[in-house]
């Protein structure tokens, strides 16, 4: 299992020099990937191109970009340009449907029949990516368009997939899902069988599965699963990652959440890699300097040895 880092929380300075920094050290710290999600007003993709020069080998990673409020043929010209401005650096064009609460009540957009919209979405994106050019007649989603495209390789597609109707789509038409909340008795029981199901039908390869959790070294465990049910509690109480907390027989984030002495945070991953995770990318949190710092040493460690 790979090991990598999700620097989403970075996103709360809208700070493009401190991403930076933040890219170049996950790369000397021999990481395999750094991700990134679609929130606020950094531009995820933008902020991919204009560190492109950092730390080559490091894959970047969206987790992810919602797909309402972009058009897939807006989203395939911005993800092929990136792609473009990263040159051979392994890229991940991770997407996602987002939220009902956050599309319809933030946004002002109708989130009606999602699953639709998600077929649409890919059927129009995944022609583009791969060959500029696509004919497709949705319910949700239109697009008859042939463009001039970059010469570069096609970005890698992922979904955040959760339900089993946008697993089996994932998995057949997607090199894999990118996960949040969820833990390794979920992704053993209920991701891996969907998601590889279909991709074997498919006749694709097996499916990449990241994993991205809070996680945190501390001698204090109880302490920090309350500061992680604090600042997360948002994602106990979506649908959608309720439903995967329910699954997992938790009661909020900071029950699933990785956290305890180094001893058992490596535990933990071994299960998780032992679940079907690929690749697990770390939020990493803490109550204080010094969990940050054990946080990061362990994760150095298990990433040196994957």
């Amino acid at each position: 299992m790979r090991i990598a880092i999700n620097a989403s929380s970075e996103l709360l300075y809208a700070d493009l020099g401190r991403l930076r920094e933040h890219a170049a050290k996950a790369g000397e710290d021999g990481f395999s990937g750094w991700w990134l999600a679609q929130t606020g007003l950094i531009d995820a993709l933008t902020a991919f191109a204009a560190l492109g020069d950092v730390s080559p080998g490091l894959e970047f990673g969206t987790a992810v970009v919602p797909t309402y409020p972009r058009h897939p043929s807006a989203l395939a010209g911005q993800a092929l340009t990136t792609a473009a401005a990263l040159g051979d650096r392994p890229f991940v064009l991770g997407i996602g449907l987002s939220h009902r609460p956050v599309i319809e009540d933030r946004l002002g957009m109708s989130f009606e029949k999602p699953l639709r919209h998600l077929r649409d979405h890919l059927s129009i994106l995944l022609p583009l990516l791969e060959a500029g050019r696509v004919d497709h007649d949705g319910e949700a989603l239109t697009a008859h368009v042939e463009w001039a495209r970059p010469d570069v390789r096609k970005p890698s597609v992922m979904v955040a997939a959760l339900g089993e109707q946008v697993l089996r789509v994932t998995g057949s038409r997607t090199d894999g899902t990118i996960l949040w909340m969820v833990g390794e008795r979920t992704v053993a029981d209920h991701i891996v069988p969907r998601l590889s199901e279909a991709a074997s039908a498919a006749g694709r390869p097996d499916p990449r599965i990241v994993c991205s959790l809070p996680t945190c070294v501390t001698n204090d465990a109880e302490a920090v699963r309350t500061a992680a049910d604090a600042v997360f509690e948002i994602y106990g109480q979506l649908p959608s990652y309720r439903a995967m907390l329910d699954r997992e027989g938790v009661a909020g984030p900071g029950d699933v959440a990785v956290i305890g002495t180094e001893e058992e945070v490596a535990s933990r991953l071994s299960v998780m890699a032992a679940a079907g995770v690929t690749d697990f990318a770390a939020l990493e949190f803490g109550t204080n300097p010094e969990e940050m710092s054990a946080t990061r040493a362990l994760l150095e460690d298990l990433a040196a040895d994957a």
